[in-house]
């Protein structure tokens, strides 16, 4: 994940700055940044809870050239975006897009939220490289700020999960190897044994299994398997 800056423009809530601050500790972003914001105090804290100290070290500035300094990427964000190319710096990308194209960057990034009432200026956003939006209801599209922030961040963190290692194809093919036995073992009528078997290979490529659960369904139709064989050659002639 970029080394990222939450700046918020004028903020009018405390409670909002609270909440940002908490969202912020949830996906390990410490450095807030307020231009000319209301008095943060009690509420603030109380909204923050273990992201307090995320308002300990927080900065307050007065202008927006202040809060972007040392920040090599500028993104703004909007609930109010143009269908049209013509007002070009509020065309936007979805945040989901936004934070595909930053995974691996390294520079400083400055994430700009606007008021709560009015969002960024026009020339405020005219100041950022990239215009981001969260896709909502065209009804009532504008998110609370400290929604926004926590749907922007986890787009970014969610890119640093490394998912579990899927079955490969030789450990697949066992197991539908071991699928096909079972149904022989079990008797399974002829007439519905190809498709039955094509269903369950379609149906386990669709799920996508790692490695560990392909190996213990594999063991459980192995061992019912064995088990049918067994009572079958056991059984009192």
């Amino acid at each position: 994940m970029p080394d990222v800056r939450v700046v918020l423009v004028e903020p009018k809530f405390e409670g909002n700055v609270g909440a940002v601050a908490r969202v912020m500790a949830n996906f390990d972003v410490h450095e807030l940044c307020l231009i000319r914001p209301c008095e943060v105090g009690d509420i603030a804290y109380h909204r923050a809870k273990h992201g307090a100290f995320i308002l300990d070290d927080m900065r307050v500035v007065e202008s927006l050239d202040d809060a972007l300094s040392n920040c090599f990427f500028v993104v703004g964000t909007s609930g109010v975006v143009t269908k049209g190319d013509k007002n070009y710096v509020r065309i936007p990308v979805s945040a989901h897009s936004f934070a595909k194209r930053l995974k691996g960057y390294t520079e400083k990034v400055a994430i700009v939220f606007g008021r709560e009432d009015i969002g960024l200026l026009q020339d405020e956003l005219a100041r950022c490289d990239m215009l981001v939006h969260i896709p909502s209801s065209e009804k009532y599209p504008v998110l609370n700020l400290s929604h926004a922030v926590g749907v922007i961040l986890y787009e970014m963190f969610g890119f640093e999960i490394k998912p579990p290692t899927p079955a490969d194809n030789e450990e697949k093919e066992r197991l539908f190897s071991f699928f096909d036995n079972l149904l022989e073992a079990i008797s399974y009528p002829e007439v519905r044994k190809k498709s039955t078997s094509s269903m369950f290979r379609k149906m386990m490529g669709r799920a996508i299994p790692t490695k560990y659960e392909y190996n213990t369904i594999m063991g459980v139709i192995g061992d019912a398997a064995k088990a049918i064989e067994g009572q079958k050659f056991n059984r009192p002639k």
